[in-house]
């Protein structure tokens, strides 16, 4: 039985407990979850910078998972477009049962390794794409499966998992574990495990937009700008990378048709289209172009 699955006899009558107690006695479980990451940032920064080598071919981001750990997968890769501009037609989810399996229990789609197998096949995975696989378990055999066929396929892949020497962990080139064990009610991988597994996403793919240029003096500068909260936060954005007045700023995103990386490049004194043609020259990092600006400008 995995270490995830098994009763921590701490726990047995939590049930019993008073409800301060059931909930400090589980908050502890979260934060536990999150400090046996410590061990793995070494090993998620070598996967960021590997993924972010292939994403700069053009390849896509691919989430593989089943149940509580799917959900967890598929969490993380919708909050990249809003988030990072990362656009929706570089994401794939390969959820066992479906799409439809993250509202609606899939019962059985997890054991379906040759689903796993047809899945990564029709969807053309090949070595630009980054395959994501996670399973508290370790042993879910559609995770492995898809893992496996898309390594063959020349893909990265990363797996994701909260017990060792697991079959997942050996399928992936990068095997990240979060050693959580038991949980406060055993089995319920939504917990402890479910916590550890979308901290480990959240540092993961947040490096690997670092490394791709998404982020710029800690600023989200390719964030999509979808309501007037944004935009405002965009003004603030160019603002502060450019030390441009207000209605410099406001005009520059204006100009920039929403694009806040041209945008900046405007209030700094290029025109659209020489703003343009600068970050595709530099492949869209905003650093590398405000260098040369400043390069050419000595």
């Amino acid at each position: 039985m995995p270490n995830t699955e098994s009763l921590n006899p701490r726990f047995a009558d939590i049930d019993s407990w008073p409800t301060i107690e059931a909930v400090e006695a589980m908050l502890e479980g979260q934060m536990s979850a999150v400090a046996s990451l410590k061990s793995q940032t070494q090993q998620i920064a070598a996967a960021a910078e590997a993924a972010a080598g292939r994403l700069q071919k053009g390849g896509r981001l691919v989430y593989v998972g089943a149940g509580t750990s799917g959900r967890v997968a598929v969490q993380d890769g919708v909050e990249l477009g809003p988030t990072f501009g990362w656009p929706a037609e570089r994401l794939l989810y390969l959820m066992a049962g479906g799409i439809d399996a993250l509202v609606n229990s899939a019962e059985g789609a997890e054991d379906d390794a040759d689903e796993a197998r047809s899945r990564i096949r029709e969807s053309g995975i090949n070595a630009d794409d980054v395959v994501i696989g996670v399973a508290a378990s370790g042993r879910t055999p559609f995770t492995i499966a898809a893992l496996t066929a898309a390594r063959e396929a020349g893909a990265l892949t990363i797996a994701i998992a909260n017990n060792a020497e697991t079959g997942l962990l050996h399928a992936a080139q990068h095997g990240l574990l979060a050693a959580t064990g038991s949980e406060a009610i055993a089995g319920s991988t939504r917990m402890k495990a479910g916590t550890a597994q979308k901290a480990i996403l959240n540092l993961l793919s947040t490096a690997i937009m670092l490394r791709l240029g998404r982020v710029y003096r800690g600023l989200m500068v390719d964030m999509v700008i979808s309501n007037e909260k944004l935009l405002n936060r965009a003004f603030g954005i160019v603002r502060a990378l450019s030390n441009c007045s207000e209605a410099v700023a406001v005009n520059a995103v204006h100009l920039a048709d929403n694009d806040i990386k041209t945008a900046v490049l405007i209030a700094l004194g290029k025109n659209p289209a020489e703003a343009a043609a600068l970050l595709h020259y530099h492949g869209g990092i905003l650093r590398d172009a405000i260098e040369a600006m400043d390069g050419n400008a000595s």
